[in-house]
């Protein structure tokens, strides 16, 4: 079952500390975008993913193809896509070892979910986690330590 309760939720969102944001935008315009913005500013580190502007860089993140090239420990994976291509999202977070998938407000997809806790993963659908994080008053997490 997807993660549905406030204690679960903020608890998710206290474990994190890295975020892949697939769908991410240069566009300030698009929500993708903000909502980088603000993960940032609560201090998650985020790799936008974006396989049309790969290379490039937003909020001076380097946009990675696709999750399997970032080489780094995913804690979470946000998406940013349509309903149709969630599903394909969520199995690159799946092979990439992430602990955890957010689908974003707007996106469904049961099957992946299912897919998703099979392989151990915690799943938060039709949600945004820059709405969450102030709304269950969570504080900015402190860096990680080096």
């Amino acid at each position: 079952m997807p993660l549905t309760t406030d204690a679960e939720i903020a608890q998710l969102l206290r474990e994190t500390r890295t975020i892949a944001l697939v769908g991410a935008s240069d566009r300030p315009s698009r929500p993708s975008n903000g909502v980088m913005r603000t993960l940032q500013a609560h201090g998650y580190r985020v790799f936008p993913v974006n396989p049309q502007i790969t290379g490039e860089h937003i909020h001076g993140e380097y946009v990675w193809r696709e999750l399997a090239q970032i080489g780094e420990p995913i804690d979470l994976v946000d998406i940013f896509r349509n309903s149709a291509a969630a599903g394909a999202a969520v199995d690159e977070a799946i092979a990439a070892g992430a602990k955890a998938v957010w689908m974003q407000l707007g996106v469904i997809d049961e099957a992946a979910a299912a897919r998703a806790e099979a392989a151990g993963l915690k799943v938060v659908m039709d949600r945004c986690p820059a709405i969450e994080i102030p709304r269950l008053g969570l504080d900015p997490i402190a860096p990680a330590a080096a």
